[in-house]
């Protein structure tokens, strides 16, 4: 099985300077050494990263076609350590610009979404893993 020791996900966006003051906004650092006029390395975890590229910048990495604006061409998903830290996130991204997709309440998976400024749909979740392998069992 393959092993990773870093992720980075690259999303285009619109404007970088209004991606970096909705992403403060909720408490997320920068790389700062891997930020430019082109790039915005927002730090997500220890090894969790996500470029936020210029979008002519974000069409030099493929050849393909981006998902048009109000399209969801990928889901990010991360975890939170509790409900409350999942509804103290997703309420701070809306409060600073950003849109209210769902919840979704599965007693010991809860879980919402949220859209950031440029239509980017980022999924906070928590789980009770011994109670969700209960269930499975």
């Amino acid at each position: 099985m393959p092993s990773h020791q870093l992720m980075f996900v690259n999303l285009p966006v619109a404007d970088l300077a209004r991606s970096r003051r909705f992403f403060a906004a909720l408490g997320y650092p920068f790389d700062e050494d891997f930020c430019d006029e082109q790039a915005l390395c927002l730090r997500l975890g220890p090894t969790l990263y996500a470029m936020l590229l210029r979008h002519d910048f974000f069409a030099r990495f493929h050849d393909r076609r981006p998902a048009p604006p109000g399209a969801v061409g990928s889901l990010l998903c991360l975890s939170a350590a509790s409900r409350e830290a999942v509804d103290a996130l997703v309420d701070r991204a809306v409060l600073a610009g950003g849109t209210d997709v769902r919840t979704e309440d599965r007693g010991a998976m809860y879980g919402r979404s949220y859209a950031d400024p440029d239509g980017h749909v980022w999924e906070i979740m928590w789980m009770d893993p011994a109670a969700v392998r209960q269930e499975i069992a």
